[in-house]
C-alpha cells in the first residue's frame, strides 16, 4: 500500500509536466530596436486630396480677392481719420462710416479662415484622422489666411485708435 500512496504524487505531479520548453530569456528581436530612430518614413505618405486641395485653393482666392477690397477701403478710412475732427463732429462720422466699411469688406477674409478651419475639423473627424500631406494643406492655407486677417485687424485697430483720440 505503501508504495501506491507514492506513486500517486509522482503521477501528479507528471501530469503539470508539459513537454514545452521554457520560453527562453534571450533579447527578443523586437527589443533590438532602437526607439528613439526616427521613422524612415510616414505610413500615409500619399499626396494632398486633389478636392481639399481645390477647396483650399478656392478659400485663399477668397481671402486674396477679400483683401483687394479691403485695401482701398481701409485707405479711405485711414485718410479720413487722420483728417477727422471731434468725436461726433461731421468728419469724425465720416471717417466712422468709411471704417465700417473697411470691415465689412474683409467679411470674406473672416469667413474663408473660419472655413479653413471647419473644413479641418470636418475631415479629422470624418477619417478618425488626417494624412500628413493633408494636413500640411490645411495649414499652409490657414496660415496665409491668417496672415492676411491679423494685417487687416491691425489696420483697422490702428484706424480705431487714431478715431478715440
Amino acid at each position: 500500500m505503501r508504495t501506491r500512496t507514492a506513486i500517486i504524487p509522482l503521477l501528479m505531479l507528471s501530469a503539470c509536466a508539459s513537454g514545452n520548453a521554457p520560453p527562453s530569456l534571450l533579447p527578443r528581436a523586437a527589443e533590438a530596436i532602437d526607439p528613439r530612430i526616427p521613422v524612415a518614413k510616414p505610413m500615409n505618405d500619399r499626396p494632398v486630396d486633389p478636392a481639399l486641395a481645390g477647396h483650399l485653393a478656392e478659400l485663399v482666392a477668397q481671402a486674396r480677392s477679400s483683401d483687394a477690397a479691403f485695401q482701398p477701403a481701409a485707405a479711405e478710412a485711414q485718410r479720413l481719420a487722420e483728417s477727422a475732427g471731434a468725436a461726433q463732429s461731421e468728419t469724425w462720422i465720416a471717417a466712422e462710416q468709411a471704417l465700417s466699411r473697411a470691415i465689412a469688406s474683409r467679411d470674406a477674409t473672416v469667413h474663408a479662415l473660419g472655413d479653413i478651419d471647419t473644413l479641418g475639423a470636418n475631415r479629422l473627424q470624418a477619417n478618425a484622422g488626417l494624412a500628413p500631406n493633408d494636413l500640411e494643406a490645411i495649414k499652409s492655407a490657414g496660415a496665409e489666411v491668417g496672415a492676411i486677417d491679423d494685417r487687416q485687424a491691425r489696420t483697422i485697430k490702428a484706424i480705431q485708435n487714431r478715431l478715440a483720440r
